[in-house]
């Protein structure tokens, strides 16, 4: 399905504050949504905040050839105490990433308004969810926005068990044909599993 973006603005990404806050207000339609990630924008606010548009600089990317495993995850992987499957279970996977509780957070940003407008884009065929099972329970997973344009937007994970987020993406990355993942801002997690920071201009032109 084509979409008419004619009326969607957002200020230059340039615009951004040093934290990269780009834009307040809006809405999360589908149009508006596509139209930021296509522009390296994407939207971080909590539950009783207004809608918040973030593009900062630098980004904080994985390019899947870089991506770090650990002698102890390799180990957890050979196990095969679990599954990974993609697209078996976006609402779960986004709904269980919404209760997870975060460092630094007050409310969850994965807000109702959210979880509808992201079921929405995957029935569109623009979000992917990854979910890792044990015994037929989901016990982890990720999902982001495909852009169909070699990257792909990680938007949040939730584990339930140790280690079964990290199972998810390891899994996801080693057989993607995706020249970038993006992780948005830097954590140490995904750090430690080979992500880096690249200049916004950089980002964009993967774009």
């Amino acid at each position: 399905m084509q979409y008419s973006f004619q009326n969607i603005k957002f200020p230059d990404v340039n615009e951004a504050t040093p934290e990269g806050l780009l834009a307040i207000g809006g809405d999360l339609s589908v149009q508006r949504l596509l139209y930021a990630y296509k522009h390296g924008i994407f939207p971080w606010f909590e539950n009783e905040e207004p809608i918040l548009w973030w593009s900062p600089n630098p980004r904080f990317v994985l390019f899947p050839e870089k991506l770090k495993v650990s002698k102890s995850m390799k180990q957890v992987l050979r196990n095969g105490n679990y599954s990974v499957t993609v697209n078996k279970a976006f609402k779960a996977v986004i709904t269980a990433c919404s209760k997870i509780k975060r460092k630094d957070q007050a409310s969850t940003w994965i807000t109702s308004s959210m979880i509808e407008a992201y079921v929405k884009l995957h029935e569109l065929g623009y979000a992917k969810s990854v979910e890792v099972w044990r015994d037929n329970t989901l016990v982890g997973g990720l999902y982001g926005i495909d852009l169909g344009n070699s990257v792909f937007c990680g938007e949040s994970m939730f584990a339930k068990e140790s280690n079964a987020s990290k199972v998810g993406l390891i899994t996801f990355v080693q057989n993607t044909n995706y020249k970038l993942i993006d992780c948005q801002v830097h954590t140490k997690h995904l750090e430690s599993l080979g992500a880096e920071e690249i200049s916004r201009d950089d980002f964009l032109k993967y774009l």
